[in-house]
């Protein structure tokens, strides 16, 4: 696979009044144009200078108000109105590191929608980047109220706050942007995976590195974290293809985290989507940037961090968060959006109240074509800019609201549409959480084909089987075989299901294997907050145990799980922690935990549990029947071939119909045989899954390699062919834990002779 070091023109192109645009771009390699709106760096009659291009549809005057070294004003610049709902002026005399804020007059008229303030000093939503502190723009409200923290007033009872706020906002920076492209054209190309070897890894910059002692201290937690050698090499031993970062898009922590003195550390709370949050940034120490050479130097280090993860072989996606903005609900700040024209920006029901898709106070309006480009110019900044590789979409429903179909979900909507048509964005990953809270807001397996989505199916039906709830083997059997009940239809592959056991949203597979309960009293809610439905087990005691049965039960139990998810046909998804046994101390929703609570503690890190998981990752790819990218159906691919997967029970026994519903008994093996995509098969793999205590296993005829038996932390056959588990030859084997076996049997010809 090449580089997707590309450069695309704007989607503004053609479609706004020709003043809108400089006129002149510059070009990154190739000549491609760049974004138009925001502020660009131009040339005109021989002169230097910055184009400003704002969209304020329903503003009646809109300013740039420039300012100098230590924020002092250097003055005010009215926009031009170009027609569309654009905005702009070409500045002569400024330059890159200009630093800048949008004023935006209009009506006030709540009820309307309209929240007009130009006492408040607005980012740019275009801004390539920003100096300024950020940790109580939660607070920065434009109606009047005496504490932000405790909203008092009917949101259509709203003044507009008549005091000027431009000391308390952070800068929006104007950026070369032709400079940054040719930047993030040096990054190292992007690894080819096969996507049937795609491992994916969720972990948060921060946490993983935070605590880990080989990681210099001034390092831990950043980008530059991330990027070190024990770091890669950690990845790398383990099997991983693809990190997926939680967001990095720079945030902010909501008003109810700053009256609890907490913080948002997931970052799902978007406040620029261009720039990479500096909290994460080693070169700042990770306080936000003062000026814009501190901006540039985090730039610098996001860059860095991708090029030396590309160079390990690994690639970058980003958890992006384009479903609601950091301005909440209509207590919330007036920081960009809303002051331009929340009518248009955000999806409006009653009354002028944002529609609260996201539970976050607010969702995007993805069906106006503005907000459309708005996205896909953010997208493709990260991929050519930063050299990302690839998105996994928070909440994506939302994205696929189509507010003329009363904003029902519609796969094909014109956001979604638009990207996966994109000449930049069509090669990337597209991962979709495929749910939010609104109407009709489960839609797994409900995307086009191209996209990955996550599969809570999987995670409940293995979580269930597993662990004592109610569950069957059928179940189980429609999971480890890609969930074809929802992904086989409309040309999707197996692929399509992103498989997983945990994630940074729930519990951590430590503690869904040692809490039967939510334990949140720290996030200072009560215990109310957090999924009540985990699926959960203890092995005999909540939390914490010295109990030797207790914590090894537990351990056999995470095996197992670990085993069935890599041994399972799909994208498998790995959460960082949970191959070193790292606790939350049963907190299921840490998002405002930014401690040792959710940084991993190497210190403790069970080595035994890691090696298990990179032995399973090499598992995965030496045998093609466990990452086959084509549905099973049973049937042998010509007479005299054995059929690509057989199931059975434990003695070797078809399944009745009425066993496949019995939850009573959870043994079920399946015997299969495929080849590497397009050759014929080398090899019969049977899989085996036991969740009860002693009983025997009837080995089929022919001598059988052991490779994996997760009851034994045995998995051996990596890449150098060594079996290391011994020779089985057909008989009887006892099975006296719960367990996942894989046996192996080399074919010696299309024919399958035993």
């Amino acid at each position: 696979m090449t580089s997707l070091r590309r450069f695309a023109s704007s989607p503004l192109e053609g479609g706004a009044h020709p003043v809108a645009r400089p006129s002149r771009f510059h070009g990154g390699p190739g000549g491609f144009a760049l974004p138009a709106l925001g502020a660009q760096l131009d040339e005109r009659d021989g002169a230097a200078g910055v184009c400003f291009s704002v969209w304020a549809p329903e503003a009646t005057a809109v300013e740039v108000q420039l300012f100098g070294a230590d924020r002092a004003s250097a003055g005010t610049v009215s926009l031009d109105a170009a027609g569309d709902g654009l905005w702009t002026r070409f500045v002569p005399g400024l330059a890159a590191g200009q630093a800048y804020g949008l004023r935006a007059h209009g009506p006030w008229n709540p009820a309307a929608g309209h929240r007009f303030n130009p006492a408040r000093l607005l980012i740019d939503p275009w801004a390539l980047g920003l100096a300024g502190d950020t940790a109580r723009l939660a607070l920065q409200v434009g109606h009047a109220v005496a504490d932000p923290l405790k909203p008092d007033q009917h949101w259509a009872q709203h003044r507009p706050e008549p005091a000027d706020n431009a000391a308390a906002m952070p800068l929006s920076l104007v950026v070369d942007a032709a400079a940054e492209l040719t930047a993030g054209a040096t990054i190292a190309p992007r690894p080819a995976i096969a996507t049937d070897r795609v491992v994916l890894y969720e972990t948060h910059v921060k946490a993983l590195t935070r605590l880990h002692p080989a990681v210099p201290p001034a390092q831990r937690g950043t980008y530059a974290g991330l990027a070190h050698p024990a770091v890669l090499a950690h990845l790398q031993r383990l099997g991983v293809t693809t990190v997926c970062l939680l967001p990095v898009h720079a945030h902010l922590s909501e008003r109810h985290l700053l009256a609890r003195g907490l913080v948002n550390h997931w970052g799902y709370n978007t406040l620029n989507a261009f720039a990479p949050d500096a909290g994460y940034a080693a070169c700042t120490a990770g306080r936000d940037p003062v000026d814009a050479a501190e901006a540039q130097a985090v730039r610098d280090e996001f860059r860095t961090m991708v090029d030396a993860l590309h160079r390990a072989g690994i690639e970058v996606v980003l958890d992006v968060v384009f479903n609601h903005t950091a301005e909440s609900d209509l207590d919330g700040p007036t920081l960009s959006w809303r002051g331009l024209g929340q009518n248009h920006w955000y999806a409006m029901g009653e009354h002028g109240v944002p529609h609260n898709f996201s539970g976050c106070g607010n969702s995007l309006n993805v069906s106006e074509p503005r907000v459309v480009q708005w996205v896909t110019d953010s997208l493709r900044w990260w991929v050519q800019a930063y050299g990302v590789d690839g998105f996994r979409f928070d909440l994506a429903v939302s994205l696929g609201r189509v507010a003329a179909q009363g904003h029902g979900f519609d796969r094909h909507a014109p956001l979604l549409t638009a990207m996966q048509q994109d000449p930049v964005l069509r090669g990337v990953r597209l991962i979709a959480e495929p749910w939010d809270i609104g109407p009709d807001g489960h839609r797994t397996s409900g995307f086009a084909p191209g996209w990955l989505e996550w599969n809570d199916a999987f995670r409940d039906g293995v979580r269930a089987f597993w662990l004592g709830h109610p569950a069957t083997r059928s179940e189980l059997a429609t999971r480890v075989c890609g969930s074809g009940d929802k992904f086989r239809h409309s040309a999707r592959s197996p692929l399509a299901s992103v498989n997983l056991l945990t994630a940074h949203d729930g519990f951590n597979l430590a503690d869904l294997t040692a809490y039967t309960q939510k334990h949140n009293q720290a996030n200072g809610e009560d215990n109310r907050d957090g999924h009540g439905h985990n699926l959960g087990a203890n092995g005999g005691a909540e939390g914490p145990s010295n109990d030797p049965a207790v914590l090894h039960q537990r351990s056999l139990w995470r095996r197992a799980l670990l085993a069935t998810l890599f041994c399972a046909q799909g994208t498998p998804q790995l959460l960082a922690g949970d191959e070193i046994g790292h606790s939350q101390r049963g907190n299921n929703n840490a998002y405002c935990q930014d401690n040792a609570l959710t940084w991993l503690d190497w210190t403790q890190a069970n080595g035994e549990l890691s090696t298990f998981v990179a032995g399973l990752t090499a598992l995965r790819r030496r045998h093609p029947g466990l990452r086959h990218a084509r549905w099973f159906d049973g049937h042998a691919p010509s007479p005299g071939q054995a059929p690509d997967i057989a199931w059975s029970d434990l003695d070797g026994s078809p399944l009745p119909d009425h066993a496949w519903h019995d939850s009573a008994h959870r043994s079920l093996v399946a015997r299969i045989v495929v080849g590497e995509p397009g050759e014929v098969a080398t090899e019969e793999l049977l899989l085996v899954w036991h969740t009860g205590g002693a009983c025997t296993l009837q080995l089929p005829p022919g001598r059988w390699s052991l490779r994996l038996d997760s009851a034994k932390a045995l998995v051996t056959g990596g890449e150098d062919g060594d079996s290391g588990g011994g020779q089985w030859p057909e008989g009887q084997r006892p099975l006296d834990a719960p367990t996942v076996c894989v046996l192996v049997r080399a074919l010696h010809g299309p024919q399958d002779p035993s």
